[in-house]
């Protein structure tokens, strides 16, 4: 939703003073690029996976017993975890995922949860239909 040329004078205003009271950190506000961050998340996830990938086969390689079993499922669950991780970042850097967040309402009208309609049959047969 785009702001109104008031809300816009406002914010032009806070930003010029802002600028005049910190320069500095002005300044490192708005050349940081919030995709960047994200970039950097994926990266790190990226390199998070590679390293459960290596704990895994490690734990498949040693013959150590319950040691073994851990160290695969700990490389497995890092491996889950990164996923996770560059996928969220991924969707925030790219904006996907943000039309699901928002409902959106259909055209036939909305169904009666179900308290309402055990109400509604306890007034029909209280009123003796």
């Amino acid at each position: 939703m785009p702001l109104s040329e008031h809300e816009q004078r406002l914010l032009d205003q806070i930003e010029r003073a802002l600028y005049t009271e910190d320069p500095k950190f002005a300044h490192a506000v708005r050349s940081t690029n919030p995709q960047v961050h994200y970039k950097r998340r994926i990266v790190k996830a990226v390199l998070g996976f590679v390293l459960g990938v290596c704990a895994l086969m490690a734990g498949l390689v040693i013959n150590a017993g319950s040691v073994t079993v851990g160290v695969s499922v700990t490389g497995f669950l890092l491996m889950v975890a990164c996923c996770v991780w560059a996928l969220s970042s991924w969707k925030r850097m790219t904006g996907v995922g943000a039309e699901a967040a928002t409902p959106k309402r259909s055209s036939r009208p909305a169904r009666a949860g179900f308290m309402d309609r055990l109400e509604e049959r306890w007034r029909r047969r209280s009123d003796g239909e």
